[in-house]
């Protein structure tokens, strides 16, 4: 059971400087998936977000889940040893290194993230098989050259090498006049070849009514969140090669088992590789 409002969660007590006036995406993600590292706003939101799409809970599962099939055949089946992975999130095990270096102990992974809970929690991130290497970096993607020159980053993995590239749920939060598809295009250009780009994104493409309430819900608490139709998630990946299956709904990429029905979370992903 989740804490009422005038209850501390973990976030407040762990971090009481922290904003607990303004929703973050990170700590509403943290609570539909059951975690105890948000505020009432962040619960406020994700409710009245969950009420226009009674299966959200359900799509962010489909999401991390989609983290975990992605990390094991970048590591598995194309040999990628080193993940940058912009828009961390809070902590949810098992964590993208987690499941890397499950495959291969000696991954290195670079997260970054600018919700100053995720850097709470950092030392949960940075746990890493002797062999590997796990770090975090405070950066915001609006600025992709600080975040591709950041010493720890420059440290950790060799851009020489193809490096996987994760956006998962993140480029919702940047509203067309912000222009994220130049914004990736200048970090799809600090990848060498054969480096591999990963996006989830939300799209009312399944259900247009739900999802435009559940923007609504955000947007009226303050927050960006875009919804965008699968054409202009395309665009993300540049000129880069789309790996099977394609740009398809979230539970449909590469699932493990048969998913009854695709469609039922309003996510559109994809890998690329750079040529």
């Amino acid at each position: 059971m989740q804490p009422d409002g005038d209850v501390p969660t973990s976030a407040e007590a762990v971090h009481p400087g922290a904003n607990m006036t303004v929703p973050h995406s990170a700590r509403i993600y943290d609570y539909w998936l059951g975690g105890k590292d948000n505020f009432a706003v962040d619960r406020a939101v994700g409710d009245a977000m969950a009420k226009a799409i009674p299966g959200m809970r359900y799509m962010a599962g489909e999401n991390r889940k989609f983290v975990h099939r992605a990390a094991e055949d970048l590591v598995a089946a194309e040999g990628i040893r080193q993940f940058l992975d912009i828009g961390t999130g809070i902590p949810t095990r098992p964590n993208l290194h987690e499941v890397a270096q499950s495959v291969a102990p000696d991954t290195r992974v670079v997260y970054v993230d600018n919700d100053p809970l995720v850097l709470v929690h950092a030392r949960a991130l940075m746990v890493s098989t002797g062999q590997g290497r796990s770090e975090y970096v405070a950066g915001d993607l609006r600025d992709p050259s600080s975040i591709l020159h950041e010493p720890v980053l420059t440290a950790t993995l060799d851009l020489t090498k193809p490096v996987g590239l994760t956006l998962i749920a993140i480029l919702m939060l940047l509203s067309d006049a912000e222009d994220p598809w130049s914004l990736v295009a200048e970090l799809r250009d600090g990848m060498p070849s054969g480096s591999l780009l990963a996006i989830t994104h939300p799209t009312a493409d399944f259900n247009p009514g739900e999802v435009s309430q559940a923007v609504t819900a955000a947007t009226g608490a303050g927050m960006t969140l875009v919804a965008r139709p699968q054409e202009q998630v395309r665009r993300f990946f540049g000129d880069w090669e789309m790996l099977e299956p394609g740009l398809v709904p979230v539970s449909a990429w590469r699932p493990r088992e048969p998913v009854a029905d695709p469609q039922a979370a309003y996510y559109w992903a994809g890998v690329a590789r750079k040529p």
